[in-house]
């Protein structure tokens, strides 16, 4: 299939939602995966030409705002298909890894701060404060972290390091969620800290094995039976959500 064939077919792959709404109805919300999907995999093969640069369907805004229209379904049919509330179809077919390779990361939005902190107060900071919640919300990997974000925007100084101030504040904010986590859960403070530095250096949260059960605090022999169980489980739904937030931000020494 030659490049001009697939133009053609990208052309008739233009979403109908309007920018800014939400894809009511589960048939349009189908409609919209599928089309979306469509062209994730069309650009995917136009991109290996040199004459597409230039010429894609989408702008780079609108393909912002519909790859995070896209994540929300996504995310949505997940926590439908996690609960159990409703059947997932198998024709519903979500193309993450594709979005995953145009994604953008920390470094291109710190990019965006320092170019932010240029531009407060002329005018185009406000644009730029916009692409960063656009850029941020497209990602796959950056969404779970859009208020940590939005916070270091909103506290970054005038002439400091962004680096050095994005290390030190992820440090800090990193390490007040755990501590928080670890008081109202009763974890071994210790043990717990040590567990996320074997999860960050390691890449994955360890959900078996004595670590997590290092982790726990002691049993009363008065508490019901099973709910140890409960709360292992509880546990390990709270720390996997601290890796997924935090990792690829903290290294193993900061935890």
């Amino acid at each position: 299939m030659g490049l001009q064939e697939l133009r053609a077919r990208e052309s008739g792959c233009s979403p109908s939602t309007p920018l800014g709404e939400p894809v009511v109805g589960e048939q349009a919300q189908k409609d919209f995966i599928a089309l979306f999907g469509a062209i994730l995999r069309l650009e995917t093969i136009l991109t290996a030409f040199d004459d597409f640069a230039g010429n894609e369907l989408l702008t780079e805004r609108q393909a912002q705002d519909y790859r995070s229209v896209y994540l929300d379904l996504y995310a949505d049919y997940r926590a439908a298909r996690d609960t159990e509330k409703e059947t997932i179809n198998d024709d519903v077919v979500f193309e993450i890894e594709l979005i995953k390779q145009v994604e953008i990361n920390v470094d291109y939005i710190l990019m965006l701060v320092q170019k932010y902190r240029e531009a407060r107060g002329d005018g185009d900071d406000v644009e730029i404060r916009a692409a960063i919640t656009r850029a941020v919300d497209a990602s796959p990997t950056l969404r779970n972290k859009r208020d940590l974000i939005i916070a270091f925007v909103d506290s970054v100084s005038v002439d400091g390091d962004i680096d050095d101030e994005w290390r030190r504040f992820i440090e800090t904010r990193g390490a007040a969620e755990l501590d928080e986590i670890i008081g109202e859960e009763s974890l071994r403070p210790d043990e717990t800290r040590a567990f996320m530095r074997t999860a960050f250096r390691d890449g994955a949260i360890q959900e078996t094995g004595t670590a997590i059960m290092k982790v726990l605090p002691p049993v009363s022999r008065f508490a019901a039976q099973g709910g140890h169980g409960e709360k292992k489980q509880r546990v390990l739904e709270r720390l996997g959500a601290y890796f997924e937030r935090y990792f690829g931000l903290i290294v193993d020494r900061d935890v």
